[in-house]
């Protein structure tokens, strides 16, 4: 018998903060808005503005194996900032569609094989390091990457890092070689939390994957998993109050109020992926990665399904689980490479997205999308 830890149930994304309820597509509009405004700003202290200019500036251009590098400058008048970009792109004259991710001090995941692999399927692959935007050491304090730009905001490294992904499709929207209808976006744990909130702000990015991002990123605040049958290394997935004492820069200030009050919360995790809706959510776990609660994931994955189903295109948001502990591994991004294959052929989607990961799991919230 399962001893997972339940809080409560999912609140209902439909419904309005004055006590109304969403009845149409239209009134979803108003809703989006509604959680972009409040939500984010509990979860991650808000996002940081646009710049006041922006230029992509080529600093090597078609090097070795169709590499080139880009300076992104994006600071104000009175603080000048730029991060670097760099982009693979295949070896082919058609514009191509373009897998961006942050992680780029982790060679181990977008790493040369993968590369290889987009570039043989003719997609480009972005890259650029998230730390240039924020420090990664809670310790550094707001001192550099972009909080000096803006010092009297709130905004986390998260929203940093999410604001980079953000000025990095800026640069592939000037890039004549790029499908900019096909953009997408990937990130793993931290990373993966990044990237869920980088693509429910930017209706620009069509695909969103976010990789073992658990907690504060596609997990579920209101259940814990609980293993204890000695086959995890891990026992029980990271919680709320875990994370404001470990990464408090990475949480807005808002949240600081609901540790260990989970249920009290005014959403959950399937409020931000519900943002992404009509486009593109391709969540991508572990069975094994139990800190990283994937089974609160796959609750907040069918909570958040509700919004495109009333959209009308409910298989557009996916899930894909594996065998094995937290990492992005090859496997992982060919599923999403799949994921742009079906979609740029208008082909059916790979059996796998239909693979249930918990046929023992119920659904935590006990509404539904309006008819």
């Amino acid at each position: 018998m399962r001893k997972d830890i339940i809080f409560g149930r999912l609140p209902d994304v439909f419904a309005f903060t004055d006590g109304g309820r969403v009845l149409n597509l239209s009134d979803w509009d108003r809703r989006r808005r509604e959680i972009l405004k409040d939500v984010i700003e509990i979860e991650f202290g808000g996002m940081p503005p646009e710049p006041e200019s922006f230029e992509c500036e080529p600093i090597d251009v078609m090097g070795a194996r169709y590499h080139s590098t880009y300076r992104l400058h994006c600071g104000t008048k009175n603080y000048p900032f730029s991060f670097i970009l760099k982009i693979w792109r295949p070896d082919c004259r058609h514009k191509c569609p373009v897998v961006l991710t942050g992680d780029e001090m982790y060679d181990s995941n977008l790493d040369d094989a993968v590369i290889a692999e987009a570039r043989s399927r003719g997609f480009a692959v972005a890259k650029f390091s998230r730390v240039e935007l924020a420090s990664d050491i809670k310790e550094a304090g707001r001192s550099g990457g972009i909080y000096p730009l803006w010092p009297d905001m709130h905004f986390t490294a998260i929203s940093a890092w999410a604001w980079g992904y953000h000025r990095a499709v800026d640069a592939l929207m000037q890039m004549d070689f790029i499908d900019t209808s096909r953009i997408a976006i990937t990130g793993h744990s931290r990373g993966g939390k990044t990237v869920l909130l980088a693509g429910a702000t930017d209706e620009r990015i069509k695909f969103v994957n976010p990789n073992d991002s658990g907690t504060h990123g596609c997990g579920c605040y209101r259940f814990t998993q609980v293993e204890d049958d000695g086959c995890y290394t891990t026992e029980t997935s990271e919680t709320l109050s875990i994370m404001l004492k470990r990464f408090p820069h990475w949480m807005g200030e808002g949240l600081y109020k609901y540790g260990d009050k989970e249920a009290e919360l005014p959403y959950d995790m399937h409020f931000i992926k519900a943002l992404v809706a009509p486009r593109y959510l391709l969540e991508t776990n572990a069975y094994g990665d139990i800190w990283g609660n994937p089974r609160g994931s796959y609750l907040t994955h069918l909570a958040a399904k509700e919004v495109w189903k009333m959209h009308g295109c409910e298989d557009r948001c996916l899930t894909h689980y594996r065998f094995g502990e937290h990492a992005q591994r090859f496997d992982d991004f060919c599923v999403l490479f799949g994921l742009i294959d079906a979609e740029r052929v208008g082909a059916n989607l790979p059996d796998y997205f239909r693979h249930v990961p918990y046929t023992d799991m119920q659904p935590l919230h006990d509404w539904k999308c309006p008819e």
